[in-house]
């Protein structure tokens, strides 16, 4: 050690070497894995973004001349770099695979996922093995991100160069939609699987020693029930990919077996889960199969680790291939080799011909993996991707061959083998969905491309047409609402009920467009369906008064309903001494039933909600009802503050789901009235808390003393108490000054849970 650091002529260190760093020791999550991670709640928070508080990226990004980007991105498309150069001189092929990878992620069941962060920069999606080199297509956009810098987001540069992609090489596309803004850290709450990296719970793993290597990948998980062909074989939900570190399904066949049949059922299953039908699932395969190759050249053992195991001098470059050139034809990434068309660099239906007019069988690749050949040796061929001169036979894989073996998928193909232009109308739309389906309602949608078709996947919302209500109006109907048969209860919960639909994933959902009065939500168990239509028949009464009695201005049943639930909570609140107006924004409006895909959203009905004690016993879970909670709050973009206010106030508004759970968590002798009963309840030493069943997920709260039941509760009551972090929050709340603090809090947060899907304010 240097002079130069010692004190006192003695080195500071004890002992010849430096060590206890941040992270080496065991964490909190080592010690004790099982506990709720409350802190997941608190992602990407403002001290991680470099951004100035007030930037606006819409703003920003209307700034830019999106003519201009997309010449600067087709100028390199069209070039070469030495250090990974393009196949066939043009790196579109690679580029809609980025971008198709980063918007794949997507899945319906809780709309996390897709291109929305551009997550695909974070560990761990940036390196799975599906992943694989995208991470040098990201490396080549990074002159064109540095040039636009915060005008033009990761989120939105990725998939502006998958249209462009697509159009030089011929293809119409259906428009592009900017908005997405960039996430400044991993996430962490997203659950992608069961399986660990090293293949942990798993019943079968290909062999391979290295991280994020295709031959390591789990290839029969506990991701599944039942096999291939069986009535009960499903994944796990919310998951979309087969298995671990896949975008979609394993391109050599289920479990590696390069079986078409198992293949197909996988592929309708994965497709299915991120929104897309057979039509739309058939148009993006063919579609994006027309073009590029697969790379698979050398042996995976050979090759490095992914990008977040690579050594420090790779500056976050991973899977470095030490054969060759270790690039162009020595290229390795899935270890698929070969090219589907003889023109790999054009719009044409060339993959969709070939698949129907060659018979296929199977084969190896250098590096071993499963693939398809034509038997006719006098096939087609297709050039290589460096070589001049060079040429190879042409490549399916198993996920290719299942198209045609699979009915429903067969008929499709035929149907676009018949009319090119609508295979390619197909592809244009599924391809738009794709790639915007995780940006919400059109309202978040920026730029001169973006179409003006209204699609239904969008969850499209009529304009408001009409003159809303003013100051004196509100008054006058809160008034109205609370002179009505509806209770406070059920007017704060049909509330709560149509805008906690909303999701911060995938912003779909909320109160707007009322569609708590239509199918599929009206009949949801979780919402109470009679509680609900009497509440619509109710509000619908009060809309044609106001409506009739007005020259020009209106109210929608949606904003009836949110105003509603804003009236009671005044109403409660005052009944527990405190005086307070919830904010009120008009301007929602009322879908139709045709404007609602009953099928998407039925996807949104909760399985287990802890805000409202529901909880289906005709589910098998494999997490906790409180994780599933915490998940709920997390989609709600609530803090652990807010979502405690929030719980604590629901539980004694008597919101409860009708069910077996209606009175747990009721913690108040006065339901109906905001107070902080719950938690003085849930803190309090004079009482106890025992198991009902044996499962621990029920409980009573007994008087110490007498022993007689109190209250009955959940998991998702005694959370607030038993997690150390939630029971400061607990405590905060029934501390002296609890009651007037929480009302206040828990207006705020209901505030901002009814304006969630309010992107036009």
């Amino acid at each position: 050690m240097s002079e130069e650091v010692k004190i006192g002529g003695k080195c500071p260190f004890a002992g010849d070497t430096v060590g206890g760093a941040a992270g080496s020791e065991p964490t909190l999550q080592h010690w004790w894995p099982n506990r709720l991670k409350v802190e997941l709640l608190h992602q990407n928070p403002r001290e991680a973004n470099p951004q100035d508080p007030d930037f606006d990226y819409a703003e920003a990004f209307s700034r830019l001349d999106l003519a201009e980007v997309k010449k600067d991105i087709k100028a390199l498309l069209t070039s070469s770099v030495d250090w990974w150069p393009s196949d066939y001189g043009n790196y579109g092929p690679q580029m809609i695979r980025m971008a198709w990878h980063s918007a794949g992620t997507y899945r319906i069941a809780d709309g996390r996922g897709g291109a929305g962060e551009a997550m695909q920069r974070f560990a761990p999606i940036n390196s799975w093995w599906d992943n694989g080199n995208i991470d040098k297509s990201r490396r080549l956009l990074w002159p064109i991100k540095q040039k636009y810098g915060d005008a033009l987001s990761w989120g939105d540069l990725i998939v502006l160069t998958g249209n462009c992609s697509l159009e030089v090489m011929g293809f119409p596309t259906f428009g592009f939609a900017g908005g997405r803004i960039d996430a400044w850290e991993p996430d962490n709450l997203t659950y992608w699987g069961p399986e660990g990296w090293n293949g942990e719970k798993a019943t079968e793993v290909a062999p391979g020693p290295m991280e994020g290597h295709p031959n390591e990948m789990v290839t029969r998980t506990l991701r599944w029930t039942g096999e291939p062909g069986d009535d009960n074989y499903d994944l796990e939900a919310p998951l979309a990919a087969s298995n671990m570190a896949l975008i979609y399904v394993d391109p050599e066949g289920s479990a590696k077996k390069g079986i078409p049949e198992d293949s197909a059922a996988d592929i309708r299953i994965t497709f299915g889960r991120m929104a897309m039908n057979d039509e739309e699932t058939v148009a993006l395969i063919a579609g994006g199969h027309a073009f590029g190759k697969s790379h698979g050249m050398v042996n995976p053992e050979k090759i490095g680790p992914a990008p977040e195991g690579a050594p420090i001098e790779a500056m976050g470059l991973g899977w470095q291939n030490p054969d060759g050139k270790g690039f162009a034809e020595y290229t390795m990434t899935n270890g698929i080799e070969g090219s589907w068309t003889s023109n790999p660099i054009s719009w044409d239906n060339e993959y969709l011909e070939n698949l129907f007019k060659y018979e296929w069988e199977q084969t190896r690749s250098p590096a071993g993996a499963l693939q398809w050949t034509p038997v006719d040796k006098d096939a087609k061929r297709t050039p290589d991707a460096h070589i001049e001169g060079k040429d190879h036979p042409l490549m399916m894989m198993t996920s290719d061959i299942a198209l045609k073996v699979d009915p429903s998928y067969r008929k499709i193909c035929e149907k676009f083998l018949d009319d090119f232009d609508d295979f390619t109308d197909a592809f244009a739309r599924a391809w738009y969905k794709l790639t915007h389906r995780d940006m919400g309602p059109k309202a978040r949608y920026l730029g001169a491309e973006v179409p003006k078709e209204a699609l239904i996947w969008q969850d499209p919302v009529p304009a408001v047409d009409f003159e809303l209500v003013n100051a004196s109006d509100i008054a006058d109907l809160k008034a109205k609402i609370l002179a009505s048969e509806l209770s406070t209860a059920e007017l704060i919960g049909v509330a709560w009920g149509a805008a906690s639909t909303y999701r911060d994933s995938d912003k779909r959902g909320g109160a707007d467009g009322g569609r708590i009065r239509l199918a599929p939500q009206k009949d949801w168990a979780v919402n109470n369906p009679a509680e609900v239509e009497k509440v619509v028949r109710v509000m619908a009464g009060i809309k044609s008064d106001f409506d009739g009695a007005q020259s020009g201005r209106k109210v929608s049943l949606a904003d009836l309903i949110v105003l509603g639930g804003a009236a009671a909570v005044e109403k409660a609140a005052k009944a527990a001494g405190v005086e307070i107006e919830v904010p009120f924004t008009p301007g929602r409006n009322d879908a139709t039933d045709e404007q609602t895909d009953v099928q998407s959203f039925n996807w949104l009905q909760p399985v287990s909600d802890g805000f409202r004690n529901y909880h289906r016993s005709d589910v098998t879970y494999n997490v906790s009802p409180e994780q599933i909670f915490l998940d709920r709050a997390a989609l709600l973009k609530l803090s652990a503050p807010e979502w405690t206010a929030l719980t604590g106030g629901l539980r004694v508004l008597d919101v409860n789901s009708d069910g077996e759970y209606k009175q747990h968590g009721v913690f108040t002798d006065r339901p109906g009235v905001l107070t902080n009963d719950f938690f003085l309840n849930l803190t309090s030493p004079a009482f106890e808390w025992q198991k009902v069943d044996e499962a621990g997920m029920t409980f009573t709260l007994n008087d110490r003393d007498s022993g007689e039941v109190k209250f009955r509760a959940t998991r998702c009551d005694l959370i607030f108490g038993s997690n150390s972090q939630l029971r400061q929050l607990a405590e905060f709340y029934a501390q002296k000054g609890g009651q007037e603090k929480l009302v206040r809090d828990f207006v705020a947060a209901w505030n901002k849970v009814m304006m969630h899907d309010r992107f036009d304010v």
